[in-house]
């Protein structure tokens, strides 16, 4: 009984799909144009983050608090930035533990660190292709190992061993 396994399929990237792999399809122009959108809708949230301050001001609600406000979202977007970048080149077997769930409020609120971080990583490569490429590159080492010691174990195993076998004597 041979059970033939065919070679492992890559994991499709949001927007990308299988592309990531070959470069094909036009992979480079929607890399381009994915990282000008989330650059487009950082400016946009930029310009609703001042709305909301301008909305602060005229309430007249104290520097304290509009300072506050400010200090914020500029932790937020820093924090979300640097732990987004990171979460596109860290290996996902490497887990952070229970802090992620934690850091999504703090994603949410950075939201401008969050678009830049990909825009910045789109400038280079699919967001998440690395992770993506070294998983892969290892099942498809996996898949070759195993096919080449399936294909050493064919034929008549007593063949291999001069008409022997061990535990036997004769």
């Amino acid at each position: 009984m041979s059970e033939q396994r065919e070679r492992p399929e890559p994991e499709p990237i949001r927007f990308y799909g299988t592309t990531w792999v070959d470069h094909s399809g036009g992979y480079l122009l929607r890399r381009f144009a994915l990282g000008l959108g989330a650059v487009l809708l950082a400016a946009a949230g930029a310009l609703v983050l001042r709305l909301a301050y301008q909305g602060m001001a005229i309430a007249e609600t104290g520097t304290v608090v509009s300072t506050l406000l400010v200090v914020a979202f500029a932790v937020c977007s820093s924090m979300a930035f640097s732990r987004t970048l990171g979460d596109y080149v860290r290996d996902p077997d490497d887990a952070r533990g229970p802090d992620d769930a934690s850091m999504r409020s703090v994603k949410v609120i950075g939201l401008l660190g969050v678009l830049l971080a990909y825009a910045l990583r789109s400038a280079v490569e699919a967001p998440g292709e690395k992770q993506r490429r070294a998983a892969y590159d290892r099942a498809v080492e996996r898949h070759e190992r195993r096919s080449a010691h399936r294909a050493a174990r064919r034929g008549n195993p007593a063949a291999r061993r001069g008409g022997r076998r061990p535990g036997r004597r004769g």
